[in-house]
Order: C-alpha cells, then sequence, then structure tokens
C-alpha cells in the first residue's frame, strides 16, 4: 500500500555553497537593546495564516521559526552547512551514533534546558503522526548522557543527522509543551527562540514578548505583533500606510507600488512547479503527462507572470543551488506524448502567494490549446492541502521551498516523489524513481551526493510527473526605519535578535 502521511518537508555536515545569496541581519550588534530601552514592538505580516494549531510538526512549524520562537539543536548557515544552535557542537561516534553537546540555555517557561529535556522533546517528534518530514524514513532515538550530552542513534546510518536536527519541524520543546496529550503540542510559552508566544488569536493574529533570558543576548525589539494576512495586495498596502514594519512575499504586482528602498527581493531555494497526479486520473497515463509537459511552455512566467523577479524554469533546483547546473543531466525514461484527452482535467492551486493563481492560469490556457479540457480550483492554502495531499487533483500548481526542511537535496525527492513520500501531492509511485532517491541518500561525500541527487532528479523529470515551470525570488518589504530583518534564502527566518526600529 502506498502511503500518504502528511510530511514537511537533508545535506552532509560540510555541504558546499548552496546558493547565491545570504542571510542579511543587518544593524550592527545581534544582542542587546540599542542602550537599555525598552525597543519598540515589531509589527509583521505573514502571508500564511497557522493551518495546524501552530503545531511544530506540520506547516506551522515555519510560521514559529520565522517569528523567533523555536529553534533546534542546530540551524543552517548560509552555505547550507550545519551551525551551532541550543547544541553548541556535536561529534560523531561510530556509523549510527552522534553526541550534541548542548549551550547553557532556558526555556521560556523557567526550565533548563537539559539532556533529558531535549530527548523528550526529540522522541515526541519521532512519535508524531504524520512524522515530520525531517524524520521521513528515518528511526531515530535520543538519551540524555551525562549533564550536558544527548546522544542520538539512528537505526540506520545517518550521514545527515547535524542538518536534519535544523529542521523547523524538529525545535525544542519543554515538557510543559505535550502536557496536553493526545499528540497535541502547545509551543505558546514553551520554546527557547528570542521571542516568547504570549496570544495567538486563531487565524487572524498573534502576540509575543521579548523572551529576556534567551541565550543568544536579549533582543532589540520589545515583542512582535503579528498579523496573518493572506492577501498579498492588503499586505503591500498595510506596510505603504505604516501599519506594518515588515511585510513578507508582496506580490509581484504590488513589488513597483513599494519604494525602492523598501523593496528586498532575495534568491531563493523555492521552485514553482506543476505536479500531475500519476496515480489516478488522466494522468495516471505516462503519454498524457507527456503531452501536458510538451503543451506547457515554461518560458513565459519569469518575465510575464513574475515580471523578473524570478528565473527560468531549469529543474527542481533552481539557479540558486549554484552546483546543480553543472551536474545536471537530460531526463530519464520519457514515455512519448499521446493525444490529449481523458475527461476534464481539474487543476488546483493557492493564492496565498498571489502569482500562483495567474500561473495556472497561464497552464490552463496552454493545456486547453493543446486539446485538453481543464477546470480550475483555487482556494487558501489551509483549505485545499489536505485535498491535494489525497490525490483529489489531476493537476497541481505548487511553489516549494526545495531546500527548506536541512539543505540537504535528498530529502525533498524522498519526501515529494518517491512511494511513501509524505508530501507526495504527484502521488508519484516509481520503482526506478523510488530506487534512485535511496541510492543518493546513502551517500556521505559531499559531490557525489549531489551526483546522486542529480541523477534522481533525472528519473523524476522523466516520470512527467513534475514540470517545473520557475524559481521564484521572495520580495520582502521593510519599513525604512527598521533594521536587521533577516533575508533568508531558505525562508526559515525572518526576525532575530537584532531586528528592531
Amino acid at each position: 500500500m502506498r502511503s500518504h502521511r502528511r510530511s514537511r518537508l537533508l545535506a552532509p555536515l560540510m555541504l558546499a555553497p548552496l546558493i547565491t545569496g545570504c542571510f542579511a541581519s543587518g544593524g550592527g550588534d545581534d544582542s542587546g537593546d540599542g542602550g537599555g530601552g525598552e525597543g519598540a514592538r515589531l509589527r509583521v505580516a505573514l502571508a500564511f495564516p497557522p493551518a495546524e494549531n501552530l503545531s511544530p510538526y506540520g506547516a506551522d512549524a515555519t510560521l514559529l521559526s520565522r517569528l523567533g520562537v523555536t529553534e533546534g539543536l542546530t540551524a543552517l548557515d548560509a552555505n547550507g552547512s550545519a551551525a551551532p544552535a541550543l547544541a553548541e557542537s556535536w561529534r560523531r561516534d561510530g556509523e549510527k551514533t552522534w553526541e550534541f553537546t548542548l549551550r547553557d540555555a532556558t526555556f521560556q517557561d523557567g526550565g533548563d534546558v537539559t539532556p533529558a529535556a531535549v530527548a523528550d522533546s526529540l522522541t515526541h517528534a519521532t512519535d508524531a503522526e504524520p512524522a515530520p518530514a525531517a524524520l521521513a524514513g528515518v528511526s531515530l532515538s535520543a538519551e540524555a548522557q551525562g549533564e550536558r550530552v544527548v546522544r542520538i542513534t539512528t537505526a540506520e546510518p545517518d550521514p545527515v543527522l547535524p542538518l536534519r536536527l535544523s529542521s523547523p519541524s524538529l525545535a525544542i520543546l519543554s515538557a510543559k509543551a505535550y502536557e496536553k496529550g493526545n499528540g497535541r503540542v502547545d509551543p505558546v510559552g514553551h520554546a527557547t527562540g528570542p521571542f516568547e508566544l504570549t496570544e495567538v488569536d486563531g487565524a487572524t493574529s498573534a502576540s509575543l514578548d521579548r523572551f529576556d533570558d534567551y541565550w543568544g543576548g536579549r533582543a532589540q525589539a520589545s515583542g512582535i505583533d503579528a498579523r496573518f494576512i493572506a492577501d498579498g495586495t492588503a499586505r503591500a498596502n498595510a506596510l505603504r500606510t505604516g501599519e506594518l514594519d515588515i511585510a513578507e512575499a508582496v506580490p509581484v504586482a504590488q513589488a513597483a507600488t513599494l519604494d525602492e528602498k523598501t523593496r528586498r527581493d532575495t534568491a531563493t531555494t523555492r521552485t514553482t512547479s506543476l505536479l500531475l497526479n500519476a496515480s489516478s486520473g488522466p494522468f495516471e497515463d505516462a503519454g498524457q503527462r507527456a503531452a501536458a509537459r510538451a503543451a506547457v511552455d515554461t518560458s513565459v512566467f519569469a518575465e510575464d507572470v513574475y515580471e523578473g523577479y524570478a528565473d527560468p524554469s531549469a529543474g527542481i533546483y533552481g539557479p540558486a543551488v549554484t552546483w546543480a547546473e553543472g551536474k545536471r543531466t537530460a531526463p530519464v525514461g520519457r514515455a512519448e506524448a499521446a493525444e490529449p484527452g481523458g475527461g476534464t482535467i481539474d487543476l488546483a492551486t493557492y493564492d496565498n502567494r498571489p502569482e500562483l493563481p495567474e500561473v495556472a492560469q497561464v497552464v490552463k490556457q496552454q493545456l486547453e490549446k493543446a486539446g485538453f479540457k481543464v477546470k480550475l480550483t483555487v482556494r487558501e492554502y489551509s483549505r485545499l492541502e489536505q485535498d491535494a495531499l489525497d490525490g483529489k487533483f489531476d493537476a497541481f500548481v505548487l511553489a516549494r521551498n526545495t531546500l527548506l526542511d536541512t539543505g540537504d537535496p535528498v530529502a525533498v525527492l524522498a519526501s515529494d516523489y518517491t512511494c511513501d513520500g509524505g508530501f507526495n501531492i504527484a502521488q508519484l509511485c516509481d520503482k526506478d524513481v523510488d530506487r534512485a532517491v535511496a541510492d543518493a541518500e546513502k551517500v556521505a561525500d559531499t559531490a557525489k551526493r549531489q551526483d546522486a541527487a542529480m541523477a534522481a532528479e533525472a528519473r523524476i523529470l522523466g516520470s512527467d510527473a513534475v514540470v517545473p515551470l520557475v524559481h521564484q525570488r521572495i520580495i520582502t518589504g521593510v519599513a525604512d526605519s527598521v533594521q536587521g530583518v533577516i533575508l533568508d534564502p531558505y525562508e526559515r527566518t525572518l526576525v532575530g535578535t537584532g531586528t528592531r526600529r
């Protein structure tokens, strides 16, 4: 049986530079409050409202990390390598075991970050259903070792464990976060980051206060007033009128309305693709998938739809993954295109990223020009996701950060395109793809792992279950008075200790 468990979105420890951009923290010293004052609160608008009650195991994990609430044992640096976070160092002990030495840190509810607390938190993550993406296909156990060390053992050798533990979905929370039971996790007041959630108003807003005992130093802002505004035009308007200090994911159509100095565009590892349901409906037939792929002219998206704030389609990994182009090979195993047919195609996308409905509309027109009949469905993401994961659509336009979870190029392939992948919207189950991905997962050497990832990409593209359309740049609106916004190519962080106005 195929598994469609939900997985939200792995690289060797010394991964070579992956990205052309870099983090921008700005604003001088990263700690302190800039002179002893309380610091103004930051007014921030995020594009995606909480979809799962701020569970750290799903899509909401990045909301928590972007607002500076949660963190893991490790973090990703700008080059895609594992960097210290709650763990100040680590070492490998044999093929299957790693030891992580903790720094002195405190939970927001007052308890110490101890090896026992960390082991307990990771155990809850391993028991979560569905499993966090970073643990897809991985079995691990964690135990306290003395006063400062957490010992983590995996069932199989895992050369990317330090990167895996940087995932927002593997954030460390105190024991109190799990007291409600039934798999429910409450991050409010129980995390370790520089900002503490104090109040959440459903999918509308959240309030955060500075956590004065943060191990990384006192944040310069006294708190954050976060609003979840799915409408991109509304986010841009609120920034222009002074209601916001930071607006994430400003729509391309609104970019020109912002002053140049308030508009920051960042190359990211996000790719927008057309996913074709390979297990049921018209696109179960490889010839029909090939016909759809041949019908789509990807050259129009970067300049026309994204108005230059994107790069033309290259593959699953775009130009921000700097090593990929030199290693890319031609798709393997493509079927011949058949005559379009098989009834009406149900194409879907979401409007949290306002360019996507336009992308989907162009795809619809191109498919119809080739002879397909197409019905387009557009909803807010949280109202669409489960249907997409359950394979209820024939085609889906998705914007996906391919290196979001851990920075490893193999992880997204396993999650999105294998038989047991937890985020397999394409419903692809191909033994040759599974074999290529499994081979890549075993490789520890950086360059050889990259080669194996590209070989797997060639197999996946050859299935025509995914048609990469364009590689996005993300536009962030930042008020003139604000300094220290973190422009993260991985889209995990947005505000930190040095963010202030």
